[in-house]
């Protein structure tokens, strides 16, 4: 059963914390995703997979609020986006408070890419100053992953956003709406383009992308899919979180192990009588 913050009593709560000192934060947005699936979308598909993260973990998982920093879709009808100042001080207050209570280990798992500057300078911020350790999940990208070879594309509002939507609410996905699939020319070279670990640009406006303000094709989603969306996922991403806290664990220890020696050196040897 999760360990839900909000649902939790305080005692609960302490008990909760006490089992693991771990908590799993869904970061998202609302912002439009076309005619076809809700404003909620990343929202609602960071929460998904991070319930069933945090509960598989044994972890506290604690809801974030359901807005991000999303600029890039101002001006559609329904996107609400904060200022990063804002989104950053409302996570630095929400990791602190954690922190008082007795959380040591955060997982932070984002489903917009607009959040990722201001949650990682919350992260390394809290984690140089706190005694605190965080892990970054961009949920989204181990989607994309995971669904390559399947076919599965993430473009805005396009496939594996449709998915994820029909295993949260499928009476929330209105595939026929989106006509047929939308592929503007320069689109995906765009997204490779943002999304790039080595060199990339920005893109400041949707539209940029697509007039529409989305494209891709929706009818890739399937429920057979979706009915194996949210273990799939999750499956991916601790698989990879593992990982990491081990690398992260190892290297504390050695750094630990050498702080000891030079110590250990460094102390006055007894005077000979």
């Amino acid at each position: 059963m999760i360990a839900h913050l909000a649902e939790l009593t305080s005692p609960e709560t302490a008990e909760a914390v006490a089992r693991s000192r771990l908590a799993v934060l869904p970061l998202g947005s609302i912002e439009q995703h076309g005619p076809h699936l809700p404003n909620g979308t990343d929202t609602m598909a960071a929460e998904l997979i991070a319930a069933d993260v945090a509960e598989r973990l044994d972890a506290l998982y604690v809801p974030f609020g359901p807005y991000g920093v999303t600029p890039i879709h101002a001006g559609h009808p329904g996107t609400v986006t904060l200022r990063r100042e804002t989104f950053e001080a409302l996570l630095t207050d929400i990791c602190t408070e954690l922190i008082g209570m007795g959380v040591r280990t955060f997982v932070l798992l984002n489903w917009h890419e607009g959040n990722i500057a201001s949650m990682n300078a919350v992260a390394t911020d809290l984690q140089d100053r706190l005694d605190a350790t965080f892990f970054a999940v961009q949920a989204c990208y181990t989607a994309q992953r995971v669904y390559r070879e399947h076919g599965g594309e993430l473009t805005h509002g396009g496939g594996i956003e449709t998915l994820a939507m029909l295993a949260c609410n499928p009476a929330l996905v209105k595939v026929d709406r989106a006509g047929e699939p939308s592929r503007p020319a320069g689109a995906e070279a765009m997204d490779r383009m943002r999304r790039s670990s080595e060199v990339y640009g920005f893109i400041t406006d949707v539209s940029e992308l697509a007039d529409a303000g989305w494209y891709g094709d929706p009818s890739w989603a399937t429920p057979e899919r979706a009915a194996e969306f949210t273990r799939t996922v999750s499956d991916a991403v601790l698989a990879s979180l593992d990982e990491v806290m081990r690398a992260r664990d190892t290297r504390r220890h050695e750094f630990a192990s050498g702080e000891a020696r030079a110590g250990a050196s460094a102390e006055p040897r007894p005077e000979t009588p």
